[in-house]
């Protein structure tokens, strides 16, 4: 334990932050006056007291001399009337303080021992009255009790001494090798083990959800009765994380009523990639789909791109920052675990909340116990987290989106994507291929192991409860990413210094390891050898805890010496925990004893195929029955202001998209600063090709019509990419389900008709599915302030992430108008579809009627578009139509031009329909008129001249004049809602 505990205060002499900070705040609801931050460090050592002067030296390494100053061991002075001291709780990721740590070690010349460590904090001064309850309302909205302690204190109470000093050490007692687990026992105690956990026999407590149903149960029972023994908590344990939802996507592999025996995966997703590769032969763009951590597509004759979307739903609910910052961190070790290592180059986002001007009223727990964080708190938090795990790992992230709908209130869905970039040969191997061989050494890399992310898995393979358990969530480090990143991708995979690799991800070393093991037929693991953050903890926890920055390897035995020369020459721990063999089965050593001794083929494939049955949907959706407004001015000015549409700017700029130069068109485009669909990279130096990225998503179409909302989905992420010049035929898509109660035959009917649109569409589309992934019971359970049961679910969510290879990215063209006089298009046909839209969300109706989609046609018209952008250079500027329709579209070319236009529509829609229909296969093009007739000819009969651009407003004119508005009271609408975040 710390003998010696010091304490170093830095604060700024003039705090550039400090305005915002308080603004924000008061944006809350609180009414102080002005909020400062200090940073804390505390520096704990046993070994010897650190003198004053070097002490002082610390400080200055701390600080920022020109605007910052210290103190250490004292108590900063300030004008206020309480502080708020704000740490991590014992155990907690603490990236600031492991970096301050080792600041002071290269200072100092030591290395910290056991016991010995250094933590931050922040301390906030706030000045201004405030009752006791906004005292506590305040303090709860700096810190997240699951997380953080916190420290309140008045002027008085602060005196001359300050806050206290406190050492946030975590203390275990031993716990024994390992349990039994008796599961001879009734359905009814069986049910309650696999929903709360193991009883711990030490606290008499339940550990926490295996998410182990009851034929799970007996099917576990029953192979360890002819194994003639009971299984240890680890075994039951590791089971739990392999056999759970986030693992094995169990919906998805299920057969599903008489026309889906192998389930959705095999029967849509996969079925529909290998019939387009099928099809494609030659012209197949795919090198890996669906077998490893990425999916593959052929970037050159030389190399690869790989991309992977993932969800951190849950734990984003319970720690928005360090749910997403995890999430972020931890797709890019899906990259880095693609073959033997891909390098990461792009990171896309997507965040799906509530309103972040409501404040829901939500529990876990009875008496307004364990309340539910407010929307704004969640954006604030995910915002946060997947900037820093991008902006700390050199990782530009122009692309993503935000997406606002109160059913999301409960519990926000949270997408994180990274691209990679990779060699496809080095010493003619090919590099995206790995394989472990008996006899290889379990080499784990990266950051220690401790008690956070405990049962992550399982615990997302649950709907959100009064029980879901703290130890779930993790903070990740991208520091010490970053740090093993760079050396296995730049330096050890080049010299072939391992065979294999992946992720420590759900599950963690459980998971890994035993997936890796299929590769060779067995692995043995000496439980103890692997490093850890403290001691004390239990060998089923080592096992299958998630904590962050891991990889596992396959490194032959004579290549260890170097490979673990280099890891440590770069500062990365890595420890042999263990061999890899070939005697088809998972044992695990803990301490002498033997913890885990099971089949790998049991282990992956004894999971017993459940048969699901749906009951089809069948409601109706009123439109409104409402005459169209004479004049369209307020309406335009009023959607343009909508969630769904609006600028959030206010996120893209906390992330740096043009690190590693290869920023080509990036988040926002043109003088008036409009959100891109879709974005334009370089990842390798020297080539003229690029990487385009979307995304799309319409989950108010899906209680409506899940086929359609599929369709418009892959359509719109298709258009994307599109419409920077990207042909269909160098085009590859991902899906992320993101379903609710999906034990209900209603819900699962919605998911098959996705599925199904999945399928269709991408088979008319061309473009094969490389990487997905579902994630089930996006719920939340629990009350409201009355004590009533209340059940929050997400609409039937499903991302589709398009990406695509652009021949020569200097003949890309961005969304923004650009000349006065050039011609305005519409590309393709308006239709009377507005059942989902925004247009009748803004007039308080659903609709019935949501848009359909001729995707075979539309494929031959994005084939001629591409043609006209990419190889004859007939386009100015391109944008697909999405939510709010063309004069959404419209508006949006003529604020990033900051160039009006003078438009015209056709009398065959009523006009507010025409111009806020969500028909899909739209674009908005400008093109210069000397390209006229040679535009036309080659768009025929899709391009319906609208107008030209000019002038200060957008004028657009049917029968009469609709609307007549200055472009900069239009960017103002579209930038006001989230201006002041």
């Amino acid at each position: 334990m710390a003998s010696f505990v010091h304490r170093i205060e830095v604060h700024y002499k003039k705090d550039p932050r400090e305005k915002i900070r308080t603004d924000r705040i008061r944006l809350l609801g609180f009414s102080i006056d002005e909020l400062q931050l200090v940073d804390v460090y505390t520096v704990a050592t046993a070994r010897r007291d650190i003198q004053r002067d070097e002490l002082q030296e610390i400080g200055a390494r701390l600080t920022n001399p020109v605007v910052q100053d210290f103190v250490v061991d004292e108590a900063t002075t300030a004008l206020f009337d309480y502080a708020i001291e704000v740490g991590f709780l014992p155990g907690v990721t603490d990236n600031v303080g492991t970096t301050a740590r080792q600041t002071i070690e290269d200072y100092l010349g030591i290395k910290f021992g056991d016991g010995e460590m250094v933590s931050s904090s922040e301390l906030y001064f706030v000045r201004g009255r405030l009752a006791p309850d906004m005292l506590t309302r305040l303090a709860a909205t700096l810190a997240n009790p699951l997380v953080n302690r916190v420290s309140i204190k008045t002027r008085q109470e602060y005196g001359e001494e300050g806050m206290d000093r406190v050492v946030p050490q975590v203390r275990l007692h031993e716990l024994p090798a390992a349990g039994t687990v008796d599961l001879a026992i009734p359905d009814e105690d069986l049910a309650r083990l696999g929903k709360e956990g193991i009883c711990d026999p030490e606290t008499g407590q339940r550990r926490g959800p295996l998410a182990l149903d009851l034929a799970q149960l007996h099917a576990i029972r029953e192979y360890f009765d002819r194994q003639k023994r009971k299984p240890t908590d680890v075994e039951l344990e590791s089971l739990a994380q392999t056999w759970s939802e986030h693992c094995k996507h169990t919906i998805f592999a299920s057969a599903m009523d008489d026309d889906i025996p192998k389930g959705l995966y095999m029967t849509c997703i996969q079925a529909a990639t290998n019939e387009i590769r099928a099809e494609k032969g030659d012209r197949d763009i795919c090198v890996t789909v669906f077998t490893d951590n990425s999916g593959a597509i052929i970037f050159d004759d030389e190399y690869l791109v790989t991309h992977k979307v993932e969800t951190h739903n849950s734990p984003s609910a319970l720690d928005p920052f360090g749910g997403a910052l995890t999430g972020i961190v931890g797709v890019n070790r899906d990259t880095i675990g693609f073959g033997l290592g891909a390098k990461p180059c792009i990171n896309v986002y997507g965040f799906c909340v509530g309103d972040p001007a409501s404040d829901p009223k939500l529990f876990r727990g009875k008496d307004r116990a364990s309340p539910i964080l407010p929307p704004l708190q969640i954006l604030d938090g995910v915002v946060r987290g997947v900037g820093v795990g991008g902006n700390c790992s050199g990782i530009p992230t122009p692309q993503g989106f935000c997406y606002f709908d109160n059913r999301y209130a409960g519990k926000p869905l949270v997408f994180a994507g990274t691209v990679g970039v990779m060699p496809r040969q080095h010493n003619g191997q090919n590099l995206y291929q790995k394989k472990a061989e008996p006899g290889d050494l379990i080499v784990m890399v990266g950051g220690r192991v401790g008690k956070d992310g405990i049962h992550g898995a399982t615990f997302s393979s649950e709907p959100l409860d009064p029980a879901s358990p703290v130890t779930a969530v993790q903070i990740g480090d991208p520091i010490t990413q970053k740090k093993f990143s760079d050396v296995i991708v730049k330096e050890a995979r080049d010299l072939g210094l391992y065979r294999s690799i992946t992720d420590n991800g759900a599950g963690g070393l459980s998971c890994s390891v035993a997936e890796m093991a299929k590769e060779c037929n067995g692995c043995h693991v000496e439980l103890d050898r692997v490093p850890l953050k403290y001691p004390g903890m239990a060998s089923w926890e080592i096992w299958i805890s998630e904590s962050q920055e891991r990889m596992t390897l396959a490194v032959p035995p004579e290549k260890l010496a170097a490979f673990t020369g280099l890891l440590e020459r770069r500062e990365v721990e890595a420890t042999v925990i263990g061999r890899f063999t070939d005697t088809g089965r998972c044992v695990v050593d803990y301490h002498g004893s033997t913890v885990m001794d099971i089949d790998l083929a049991f282990l992956h494939d004894g999971l017993p195929r459940k048969h699901l049955a749906t009951v089809q949907v069948q409601k109706t959706y009123p439109g409104p029955d409402l005459p169209c407004p004479v004049r369209l001015d307020d309406t335009l000015i009023s959607m343009l202001g909508r969630r769904n549409i609006c600028s959030t700017e206010f996120v893209t700029i906390q992330y740096d998209h043009t690190v590693q130069g290869g920023h080509v068109l990036g988040p926002v485009q043109g003088k008036g600063r409009v959100q891109a669909v879709a974005t334009l990279t370089k990842v390798v130096p020297g080539s003229k090709k690029g990487v385009g990225l979307s995304q799309a998503l319409f989950p108010a179409y899906s209680e409506i019509d899940p086929y359609r909302m599929a369709g418009a989905a892959i359509d719109t992420a298709i258009r994307g990419l599109v419409a920077l010049g990207i042909s269909p035929e160098a085009i590859a898509l991902l899906d992320n389900f993101c379903w609710c109660s999906s034990d209900e035959p209603e819900r699962l009917w919605q998911l098959k008709q996705a599925a199904k649109g999945c399928y269709d569409y991408a088979k008319a589309f061309g473009t094969p599915f490389i990487s997905g992934k579902d994630s089930m019971f996006n719920d939340f359970s629990g009350y409201d302030a009355e004590n009533n049961r209340v059940r929050v679910s997400v609409p039937p969510t499903l991302l589709i992430s398009s990406i695509g290879i652009h021949g020569d990215v200097a003949k890309a063209v961005s969304l923004d108008a650009k000349v006065a006089g050039d011609l305005v298009y519409v590309i393709g046909t308006t239709e009377e579809e507005l059942g989902g839209s925004e247009y009748f969300a803004h007039l308080g109706y659903p609709g019935a009627t949501v848009p359909r989609l001729d995707a075979a046609a539309a494929r031959t018209c994005y084939l001629r578009l591409t043609d006209a952008i990419a190889a004859h250079e007939l386009v100015a500027s391109a944008y697909p139509v999405s939510h709010g329709g063309l004069g959404v579209a419209l508006a949006k070319v003529a604020i990033a031009g900051r160039l009006g236009m003078d438009i015209t529509i056709p009398g065959t829609l009523r006009p507010d329909f025409f111009l806020f229909s969500e028909t899909l296969a739209r674009f908005v093009v400008t093109v210069a008129p000397d390209h006229k007739r040679a535009f036309e000819r080659m768009l025929g009969a899709d391009a319906l001249l609208l107008g030209k651009t000019g002038g200060s407003r957008l004028r657009i004119t049917g029968r009469t004049l609709l609307l007549e508005q200055e472009i900069a009271r239009l960017e103002e609408a579209y930038k006001a809602p989230f201006r002041r975040f």
